[in-house]
């Protein structure tokens, strides 16, 4: 009875614990999509309201304004672009690392890792400077390469563990059944290794969307992105518009559920189906 009563007053303070972790991680995200639906003086309002009658007026304003428009379209692109190209090139280049042995494969494995230690403010001068040259500056294209370049290393570093984590043995059946080095990559490798892969997809998609710095820098009206075109907002005049700046916040966090809700729960079925 007493060791029943202990486990039974651990789990209640274990499950107390998770839940204030997850009030103390979602509240500020709670605070925000209750904010965008706010009139101007129930934001200001104090005591805070938690109680109120929603608006709209916030999100019609900002849907209404271009570069919000604009913005959402090229983070769009540019994520999907940059993920996709990103994906055809890094995946082949993380198998390969990880399942054909060559000399020197431990040293580009830490070379590929260590590309995602340089801060991108060492780089965006001469990425401007390049675009610039090139007349690529302020366009999606230098927009699209800049991040391909960015994401890729982790791409490979995510997909080469996706690999190493398939079964060998899988692959060497498939070879003494007659299959290529091609056909054991895409038929044997690929369809196992899918949900890992599906998750470093994920990942990457949502540090492309959220990157602020690199885009700021790069773009300045045709190629801005969505993150760049939320921050205009605090610089909009002498009061600060807080309910439209929760608004485009709100719907830049949108875009990325959907994308992880495809990914997870969808695009495995459709394979499946396949």
């Amino acid at each position: 009875m007493a060791a029943l009563t202990k486990t039974r007053l651990t789990n209640i303070l274990a499950t107390a614990l998770i839940c204030f972790i997850l009030f103390v991680a979602l509240a500020p995200i709670l605070w925000i999509v209750l904010s965008s639906f706010k009139s101007r003086i129930d934001i200001t309002a104090y005591p805070p309201k938690f109680i109120f009658a929603p608006v709209l007026d916030n999100y019609a304003r900002v849907l209404a304004m271009d570069a919000i428009v604009r913005g959402l379209k090229n983070s769009a692109i540019v994520s999907g672009s940059a993920l996709v190209l990103g994906s055809l090139l890094g995946i082949p280049v993380a198998y390969i690392i990880a399942r054909i042995p060559f000399r020197g494969s431990a040293s580009l494995r830490l070379f590929v890792l260590s590309l995602r230690f340089m801060p991108p403010v060492a780089v965006v001068i001469p990425f401007f400077l390049m675009w610039l040259r090139l007349g690529l500056l302020d366009r999606l294209p230098g927009l699209v390469f800049t991040y391909l370049l960015i994401s890729i290393s982790s791409m490979i570093w995510l997909t080469i563990e996706c690999f190493v984590q398939v079964p060998i043995e899988c692959e060497e059946a498939a070879h003494l059944e007659g299959c290529t080095q091609f056909e054991v990559f895409t038929r044997i490798a690929l369809p196992i290794a899918l949900p890992s892969l599906l998750g470093m997809a994920i990942f990457v998609f949502i540090l492309i969307w959220n990157e602020f710095f690199l885009a700021f820098v790069l773009t300045s009206a045709n190629a801005i992105t969505m993150p760049v075109a939320s921050a205009a907002f605090a610089v909009m005049g002498m009061e600060v518009p807080w309910g439209q700046i929760c608004a485009s916040i709100t719907l830049l966090s949108i875009p990325p559920l959907i994308f992880s809700y495809f990914f997870v729960k969808i695009m495995p079925q459709i394979y499946a189906i396949r």
